[in-house]
């Protein structure tokens, strides 16, 4: 948990400092109990300016190759991240993932599955949806405006713009049918609620940073 505080201010020095980063809708951010944070996902640093959205320990859902660059896999698995396979539903991620909930951790995921290019939120992938609604947890959705700009795919130095994030109202998912199955067609519903929530949030969040 200290090497968490510890990254955690360094990251918010940077992104206030760096890329002037601002926040709006942080009172939307459950002050406790679990939740699952729902960002659009332009740039790999997103990583780090979803950290400051909240002062709580946030977990993280990240891509498999992370852990194969060194010693870094090593420093964000202790910091609380943990690895997905992409390409497929990793059942073995999406079942850690409810027990991270269940345990009234917030996680962070990025429903797109991968870095997007462009204004447009395309399909999501069920699995925020899934697991907030296995475990009966509200999803925040997220836009995050200037990212692309700032740190683009292919791009090797970041650039000093103007970032803005958007937080969402919580969108809870349907009560579980009788039996505590959650039905595929509700989870499709709040998956398709999510990308329209989110693709709003997109285009606020690139106006205010200029976009």
């Amino acid at each position: 948990m200290l090497l968490y505080r510890i990254t955690w201010l360094f990251l918010l020095t940077l992104n206030k400092s760096y890329w002037r980063l601002t926040i709006k809708g942080k009172e939307h951010i459950p002050g406790s109990g679990a939740f699952v944070l729902a960002p659009v996902h332009r740039s790999f640093i997103d990583f780090a300016l979803t950290s400051s959205i909240t002062r709580r320990r946030m977990r993280y859902m990240g891509k498999d190759s992370l852990w194969k660059v060194g010693l870094f896999g090593r420093f964000i698995s202790a910091l609380g991240a943990y690895p997905v396979h992409r390409g497929g539903a990793d059942r073995e991620a999406l079942k850690r993932t409810v027990e991270v909930l269940q345990g009234g951790e917030p996680v962070v995921i990025f429903p797109e599955g991968t870095r997007q290019t462009g204004p447009k939120v395309e399909d999501l992938f069920e699995g925020a949806a899934y697991v907030a609604s296995k475990v009966g947890v509200p999803v925040v959705p997220v836009g995050i405006g200037g990212s692309e700009r700032a740190l683009r795919k292919g791009q090797k130095l970041p650039r000093p713009v103007k970032v803005t994030i958007v937080v969402g109202e919580p969108i809870w998912p349907s009560a579980p049918s009788e039996g505590g199955r959650t039905s595929r067609r509700a989870v499709h519903d709040l998956t398709l609620r999510l990308r329209d929530e989110i693709q709003d949030l997109f285009d606020e969040a690139q106006e205010l940073a200029g976009v």
